[in-house]
Parts: structure tokens; sequence; C-alpha cells
């Protein structure tokens, strides 16, 4: 198999692909680390590429910093809203309406989010090995510890690219393949071509600190979830987690203990694969009426107070000023006005970060006009209703805005696990209950850091 290797390019990032084969249903898979020059010489990986492309079109990526892809530096490194954006223009380039998306380990977490806030892109979502977190937590006990972090990003920071490391990946993430010299060769060489050491230690921060658990029951697309049961890298509870959090999802326990998927007996997981493309390809396009989106509130600091201080002729024309300004940022960032409400404005984006970003903006702006904003925003499934929104995260993002002080961006911590990668800052704002809503909330500052 030697695919022609073509770009896909979001904006100045152009992202490498491949297309194979000419099913009737479009699959997409995406891995952590590819490269797609030397897929092939795995005659394991190459077989399990050629039994996908048997039954689909498969369109095969080298995610952003990785393989043939523009790489990107360890200091600025691409939240997830960053590589949906990447993943739809591949879907672009290749003429791909309705893909069934297939992420392995890591990767899952950027399919997850691309099928939560672009339902009308997607007819199914595959997760293979996929962990919602990337760290342990209280409630959620199958991941690595910090300890366990600590000793792996060492061991890639010190040993990444000999034959020593390949050997103890080889049997971390491919027992079945241990003593295998030809698959450790291959290894080593894909690990070196596919990323530098020091861009492989800050891919693996930027998944050690995902969190995506705050996506999963916007997910409206059918979802196949797939593991080995003795997958000792990534747990088979992380799979049972991630079924019960997205509705609908059909959860299929596979034996084995090989993490990667081309290792061990490939057969049943690619029989689930192809039946679950086979089965959603006959599905007819779904209507959505709800999606992933952050949703960003912002009000004018005492209105009435100014207004009565300064007259209603020349606080009219501030509002206008004021409305012009926040309308322009919310196009800047790609973000949809939902409708004004007294005077401030309701506003959802598809990316967290842009939405933080963009209330910064118009935290700054409007100084420039002797006022101040304060700005609540949240991440959670909005239900769309013509053109407005509704919903639990849309409350949520209300009362998170009532909360904030004058001059001041406050978000949810779903908002803060989802901008991982993104540079922005943030100050604990500890627990706080918020009105008709159920829980306390960790609620977080943005730093404007200018």
């Amino acid at each position: 198999m030697d695919p022609e290797i073509r770009y896909a390019r979001n904006g100045d990032i152009a992202i490498a692909y491949a297309v194979i084969g000419a099913g009737d249903a479009d699959l997409v898979y995406l891995a952590p680390n590819s490269n797609l020059e030397i897929l092939w010489e795995n005659p394991l990986y190459a077989e399990f590429l050629r039994r996908l492309s048997s039954f689909s079109r498969l369109i095969v990526v080298d995610r952003r910093g990785t393989g043939l892809s523009d790489r990107f530096s360890p200091d600025h490194l691409p939240p997830l809203e960053d590589l949906v954006d990447d993943l739809a223009a591949v879907l672009d380039a290749a003429g791909s309406e309705r893909p069934v998306l297939l992420g392995f380990s890591d990767a899952g977490a950027h399919c997850a989010m691309f099928a939560a806030t672009r339902p009308e892109r997607v007819s199914g979502l595959i997760l293979y090995a996929t962990a919602a977190r990337g760290t342990q937590a209280p409630d959620y006990p199958w991941q690595w510890t910090e300890a366990d972090w600590q000793d792996w990003l060492d061991a890639v920071r010190l040993r990444y690219g000999t034959p020593a490391f390949a050997a103890e990946t080889v049997a971390m993430f491919c027992p079945s393949c241990v003593g295998d010299e030809r698959i450790a060769h291959w290894v080593n060489r894909m690990w070196r071509v596919s990323s530098s050491p020091s861009a492989m230690v800050a891919e693996e921060r930027l998944f050690r600190d995902t969190d995506i658990r705050g996506l999963l029951p916007a997910i409206a697309a059918p979802t196949l979830i797939l593991h080995r049961t003795e997958d000792t890298a990534e747990p088979v509870g992380q799979a049972r987690y991630l079924a019960g959090q997205i509705q609908g999802a059909e959860l299929v326990e596979l034996p084995g203990a090989d993490h990667w998927p081309w290792a061990g007996d490939q057969v049943p997981l690619l029989a689930e694969i192809e039946r679950f493309v086979r089965e959603v390809r006959t599905v007819d396009g779904a209507v959505f009426d709800r999606v992933l989106a952050t949703v960003l509130f912002t009000d004018i600091v005492d209105s009435t107070a100014q207004a009565a201080a300064i007259g209603d002729s020349r606080w009219r024309a501030i509002r206008e000023q004021h409305d012009r300004l926040v309308r322009s940022q919310i196009g800047r960032f790609r973000g949809r006005e939902v409708k004004t409400m007294g005077d401030g404005f309701l506003a959802t984006f598809e990316g967290p970060a842009r939405a933080v970003r963009c209330a910064m903006a118009i935290a700054r702006g409007v100084g420039t006009l002797g006022i101040e904003v304060r700005a609540g925003l949240h991440t959670g499934e909005v239900a769309l209703d013509g053109d407005d929104v509704a919903g639990i995260a849309v409350a949520i993002g209300a009362r998170v805005g009532a909360l904030a002080g004058p001059g001041e961006v406050l978000v949810s911590s779903t908002v803060k696990e989802l901008v991982v990668g993104s540079g922005l800052a943030f100050q604990d704002r500890g627990e706080r209950e918020l009105k008709g809503v159920p829980d306390a909330w960790h609620l977080y500052a943005v730093v404007d850091d200018r």
C-alpha cells in the first residue's frame, strides 16, 4: 500500500492525510502518533488499515504535531477545539460529508469533541481504548496517578528514540509483540519520525491534563466503545465509564491485552468496526436538536445607576457603542449571537477557548467607553429551539455570569478543563452554589495576561 499523501489547510496549518479504498461509507481514523510515510512498513499495521479500507473509504490522518503534519511548539500547544478545526479541514478537503470517526486512545477525545460540537457532520463515533480524563481522580480511579505520569514523562524525556525505550513501550502497549525485534525496530523508528522528544513530552502533558467528561452527555451520534479487557495502559473501567456517560452508547469488551489496535488478534476488533460502519450507513440523517456549546453571558455593571447619572441620551449612545463592540468581538471569535437581554448578551461558541478570549476582549474593550461588564461562561449540552437555546447549560452560564465581579470573566470548571493547551490562565474562585442548579460548581476567574 502506497497511498497518495495529501494536505488540508486550517489557516496556516497543514494537516497530512491519505484516502484508501472506495467503500460506500467514509471512515476517519485518528491515532495519537502517526506518520503516513512509514505506517505501511509494519505488516500488522498495514493489514489493519487494509482491512479497514476493504469496507470503507478510509481517511487516515496525521494529527497536528505528528508525522507529516505541521508541528507545534512545545510552548504553544493546540487546545482540542483547534484539533477539531483541523479535522473539519480534512473532511472538507477529502469531500467527506458525514463520516464515521474512529479515535484511538487520546485521539478519541479529539473525535468526541468533534461529534459533540458538530453532530451534523458525523454519522457515527467509535472510541477505542479511550479515556475521558488523563489523570486519576477520586471519582475516576482507572487512570494513571501523578507519580505514574512523572515516571513516564521522565522516560520520554531521557530515553525517547532509543532501542531500550522502544522495548519498554512494546511491553507496555503491545505485549503480544514482546520479543519481535522487527516490531521493536519499527516502533523505535515510528517514535522518532512522528515527533521530537520535547514535542512528545508536551503532547503527553496535554493528554495528562485533558478532561472531556463534561462533554460526553452532549454526544448524540451513534457511538460504539471498544476496549480490550486486559489492557493495562488504559484499563477497561474507562470504557465502561464512557458507556455510562454517552447516551445510547454500545460497549463491546474484547479479549486481549494489547493497547495498540493493530496488535494481537485484530479479527474481533475489525469485525465490530465493520458491523457498526455498515449499520450507521443505513440510518437516515438525523435532525439534531441538541449540541455541545459554550454559552457566554455578558452584562453591563450598574447600568441603571449610570444611566441615571449621565442621562438617557448619553447612555443610549454608550449602549449603542457597547452593542457594536460586543457584536464585533462575537463575530471575530466565530460565535453566534443568540439574543440581547437588558444590558447584556447571550452568545454561543463551538470552541470554549475562543469564547473565553471573546469575553476577555469585550471586558477590555468596553473600558474605553467608561463602563465595565461581567461575563460568565459554561460548556455543556444546549437544546436548539429555532434561533434560541435552552437547557441546564444555559442556566449554569447565566448563574456563573451573575457571580462575576466588575470587569471579571468567570468560568465553570468544565470550561477550564476543555481549554487545556490554550495558554489561558485561571485563578481558583472555589466552589459555589448556583441558584436553581443541582450540586456545587467549581468556578475560576480568567487571568488577563495582556
